[in-house]
């Protein structure tokens, strides 16, 4: 029997975060919980398919005062504003739903919170429930976070203009600053400055011996699960499940058109749910796949985008141009070959679980940290490298795409690491005893 019996679930409406909860939540079903309350903002919510949810899942939306506003589309306000409106009217509304279970004589056993939203611990603190977080990043970017906070801060700043200066943080691999997240980055926009803060309450609310639900394994991510001892990490990914909110096909017609190419043959593009693409860095990548002779499906999720592009005959009859696609669906598929992609860690983790090498183009955020993973550590892959406008030209995409394809030491290396995730979710694996560690009464 587990000791969580009833759990609640909160989660930032991001679709990098409402993916692996929504995942999580599926997980805590199987693995025995009894019930499982999903909330956040009513414009996630309304999207979910409520038909093909698995019995034991509830969900308690709240207005973070965008309502009608469609999951993967840019917010109407400011990331910063989103973020505080979603704190300020979401506060109150989950202490509500902490509160309107206890007096119905239903009390919740504890709630799980994501990345972005640390006063949710608070909030539960203050309404005597345990909390706990689920890190939606690699547990080698929260332990840079921390040690950042904890002693390093002076160092990284002092030095911060200078891209390659060596950074030695305990337990990680060596790091140059460039490999640190971009928020520590001169050239970081000063719009993105306020989610320094958050990360840093992040932290201060994490006491010392604090269980961390990571999604990454414990195999993929040794030496940093071992190095921080303030936090025990409880890595239980990949959260690579289906999504039971995400679209079908929707008439872009991928399926099929996958089914008719090549083994290992396509080159499969994607920039996730945030990331915007210059006009010339778009135009870049048309110039690399064209020159790369290959097909490719390339998912651009505004089609004014897609229909502005230069070429577009001869992209069309080269590869594939759509506006969604299931991501994991996508990346099983047997004619992928690679992944040239922004290292958001749910496409990551998604890419090193099917296999499929990478070309990194990291944006911001973690995903300049989980660049240097994939090519330094994992080595499943390589990082484009950007000229001085900060493009990445055609050819160098060209360049890296063809590499990829044809190494077979990478090839091998994705393989060994799809391997070591499937058996990390299996019975007896170190995801699932983690998992059932976390359910089981202290």
């Amino acid at each position: 029997m587990t000791g969580h019996q009833k759990i609640l679930i909160v989660t930032f409406a991001g679709q990098g975060l409402i993916s692996p909860s929504l995942r999580f939540a599926s997980r805590l079903l199987k693995a025995g919980v009894t019930s499982v309350t999903f909330s956040t903002s009513f414009s996630v919510i309304k999207c979910i398919d409520k038909h093909t949810v698995p019995h034991g899942l509830t969900f308690a939306p709240f207005s973070d005062g965008l309502d009608d506003h469609s999951i993967g589309k840019t917010p109407p306000t400011t990331l910063q504003q989103h973020i505080s409106d979603f704190a300020t009217r979401g506060a109150p509304a989950v202490a509500q739903i902490i509160t309107s279970a206890a007096a119905e004589g239903e009390p919740f056993d504890h709630v799980v919170y994501t990345t972005i939203i640390p006063w949710v611990a608070r909030v539960a603190s203050a309404h005597n429930v345990e909390s706990t977080l689920l890190w939606c990043q690699p547990a080698a970017v929260l332990d840079i976070y921390y040690h950042y906070f904890n002693g390093f801060q002076e160092l990284i700043s002092a030095n911060k203009h200078n891209p390659l200066f060596p950074i030695n943080l305990p337990g990680l691999p060596p790091l140059t600053l460039a490999d640190l997240p971009s928020f520590f980055f001169p050239s970081s926009p000063k719009e993105h400055e306020f989610l320094v803060p958050i990360y840093k309450e992040h932290a201060d609310v994490l006491k010392t011996g604090t269980r961390v639900l990571v999604n990454t394994t414990e195999e993929l991510e040794a030496e940093s699960i071992k190095a921080n001892k303030n936090f025990k990490y409880l890595p239980i990914g990949p959260l690579n499940e289906k999504d039971s909110y995400v679209q079908p096909d929707n008439g872009n017609g991928y399926a099929n058109w996958l089914n008719t190419q090549p083994k290992r043959s396509v080159v499969y593009v994607s920039f996730g749910s945030v990331s915007r693409l210059s006009s010339d860095q778009a135009e870049a990548i048309v110039a690399g796949l064209l020159e790369s002779g290959r097909p490719f499906l390339w998912v651009i999720r505004n089609g004014d985008e897609a229909a502005q592009l230069s070429k577009i005959s001869e992209l069309k009859k080269q590869g594939l141009i759509v506006t969604w696609c299931c991501q994991v669906e996508v990346l099983s598929h047997e004619a992928i070959g690679c992944f040239l992609m922004h290292c958001g860690w749910n496409s990551t983790m998604e890419a090193l679980a099917a296999g499929v090498p990478i070309v990194a183009y990291p944006q911001w955020t973690d995903q300049t940290t989980n660049a240097k993973m994939i090519e330094g550590v994992w080595k499943t892959g390589v990082r484009a490298k950007r000229e001085g406008d900060g493009v990445v030209e055609g050819k160098e995409i060209m360049r890296c795409v063809t590499m990829v394809m044809g190494d077979e030491e990478i090839r091998r290396n994705a393989s060994k690491w799809k391997k070591l995730a499937s058996e990390a979710v299996g019975n007896g694996g170190s995801s699932t005893i983690n998992l059932q560690a976390f359910l089981v009464d202290a």
